[in-house]
């Protein structure tokens, strides 16, 4: 599990995040955001879900300022990490956001994502 862990945050990093999905994620994976929102459920299932979830993010961003990773916290089967970012979205809000992205790990795969403010 400590080379998904660390594999994810070297794509994430590079911001390569559909990378990191389609080489690590479960098809059946589940990404769980803080709350639903007008642009997002609070569930997304399945890869392809997700990955349709990050190009709609993706057209949503007007610039990135910055954005960090911190290394990866790890437990028997579940990984975390915090997650900064700093963006301008289309509409001119620019915003600085940190997160802690919980990781789950089953067979080799992520099955889970979870992501808290």
């Amino acid at each position: 599990m400590v080379d998904i862990a660390n594999r994810l945050v070297e794509l994430c990093r590079k911001g390569e995040f559909e990378t990191a999905q389609k080489e690590l994620f479960s098809d059946e994976a589940i990404s769980i955001e803080p709350y639903a929102t007008p642009d997002f459920e609070k569930e997304t299932h399945g890869l392809k879900g997700i990955l349709e979830k990050g190009k709609k993010w993706g057209e949503m961003v007007e610039e990135a300022h910055g954005m960090d990773v911190s290394a990866p916290l790890l437990a028997d089967s579940s990984f975390a990490v915090t997650m900064m970012m700093d963006v301008t979205m289309k509409g001119g809000q620019r915003m600085k956001m940190t997160e802690l992205c919980i990781y789950h790990v089953k067979d080799g795969k992520i099955v889970s994502e979870q992501f808290l403010m």
